[in-house]
C-alpha cells in the first residue's frame, strides 16, 4: 500500500500552517470522521488484516488510509500553531 510522503507534504503544507487562524486550527485539530465513515474504515481494516479485501475494497481502503495520513499532517500543523499561538 502506498502512503503519502510526509516530508514532501510538510514542505508543501508549512505555508498553510502559518496562515491558519487559531479558530480554524482548533476546528481542524478536533476534526473526526463521522460514525458511518469510521465504521466503514474499521470494517475494511479488519478485512485487510485478515487478507480478505476485494480489489475494489483495497482501493477504497487505500483511499481512506491516504486521506487519514493527509488529514493527520494538517492536524499536526494546526496543533503546532495552537501551541505557539498566545491567543489560541
Amino acid at each position: 500500500m502506498k502512503t503519502l510522503d510526509a516530508p514532501v507534504l510538510d514542505r508543501l503544507f508549512d505555508p498553510i500552517g502559518r496562515i491558519l487562524s487559531p479558530e480554524v486550527a482548533r476546528k481542524l485539530a478536533d476534526y473526526r470522521f463521522d460514525a458511518k465513515a469510521q465504521s466503514r474504515i474499521d470494517k475494511l481494516a479488519s478485512k485487510c488484516n485478515e487478507g480478505q479485501l476485494s480489489d475494489d475494497e483495497r482501493r477504497e481502503y487505500e483511499t481512506y488510509v491516504q486521506t487519514i495520513d493527509f488529514i493527520a499532517i494538517l492536524q499536526a500543523k494546526a496543533r503546532s500553531l495552537l501551541k505557539r499561538s498566545p491567543d489560541a
